[in-house]
């Protein structure tokens, strides 16, 4: 049975993200072995196609995949907003699916240029760069005078696990989530990549059109540079990670100005920057 309802995979009938396989439990003492059926996240190529040209294929959960296009866009600043997408269509490939982002003309232009430009990179914020003065960086910064609470990401946190019905399913995805400023969950978006993830809830906001400065960003995973990165092109101030921040990640953040808050737990949680942001 698909973990999330079949119209998350953006078309009708469109793959399962979960799918169940008979197992064998095996006991390191001298207990019988036992059947049981288990549930496997999806993992399947999917392309990312603008103006017919291929610009990378990722490997995704196959759902939410019209936000992860939208996301995907902005954090790799093909686009600058929700506008300069004009429609997203998903169809079945050989291998996968492939994602057509149908871009305005003039954005449309400008990225295949670029994209002849940087023919070597992947898709994957860094791979493909020769010069590391060349490293993606968001030009956005997060509003100053905004103020989080600690129960409100404490309020966060406690929702996260239940939201996330894939990998309550699967124990195999990573979660991104959007909070507002009481630490209610607006937004959760899974992904078997947690890059994935954050871009899929990217792209929801920014569809929406979610103001970032009406909450923070709660991810389930270590908080690498490109998390940072992502959720400041965005334009989001806070970001909450379960998992430790990179050297580089809070590097990232404190140029940027953000609050980086990790190793987030029931009843603690660690400040790196920022923490100007956070109230009691």
């Amino acid at each position: 049975m698909p973990a999330t309802d079949p119209d998350r995979s953006d078309r009708p009938n469109g793959p399962p993200t979960a799918i169940r396989v008979p197992t064998r439990i095996l006991a390191y003492d001298e207990a019988p072995p036992r059947e049981e059926a288990r549930a496997l996240a999806v993992e399947m190529p999917v392309n990312l196609v603008y103006g017919s040209v291929p610009y990378a294929v990722m490997m995704t959960t196959p759902a939410d995949l019209a936000d992860f296009a939208y996301g995907f866009s902005l954090t790799e600043g093909i686009v600058e907003s929700a506008d300069e997408i004009r429609g997203v269509a998903v169809e079945e490939a050989e291998e996968g699916l492939r994602v057509l982002v149908d871009l305005v003309p003039g954005r449309l232009r400008e990225h295949l240029a670029r994209k002849r430009a940087i023919s070597g990179r992947t898709g994957c914020g860094v791979c493909g760069i020769d010069d590391l003065a060349a490293l993606p960086t968001a030009e956005t910064r997060g509003a100053p005078d905004l103020r989080v609470s600690l129960r409100a990401i404490a309020r966060a946190l406690a929702a996260l696990s239940d939201a996330q019905t894939l990998n309550r399913e699967t124990r195999a995805v990573h979660a991104a989530a959007w909070a507002d400023l009481d630490g209610a969950l607006v937004a959760v978006r899974e992904d078997v990549g947690r890059h994935n993830a954050l871009d899929k809830l990217i792209g929801a906001l920014i569809r929406e059109g979610r103001d970032p400065a009406s909450g923070f960003a709660v991810i389930t995973s270590r908080c690498s540079f490109e998390m940072v990165e992502k959720t400041a092109r965005l334009g989001a101030a806070v970001i909450v990670a379960i998992s430790a921040p990179t050297s580089l990640a809070l590097a990232r953040a404190r140029m940027h100005g953000m609050t980086l808050c990790a190793i987030a737990r029931s009843d603690t949680l660690t400040s790196f920057c920022g923490g100007e942001r956070l109230t009691a």
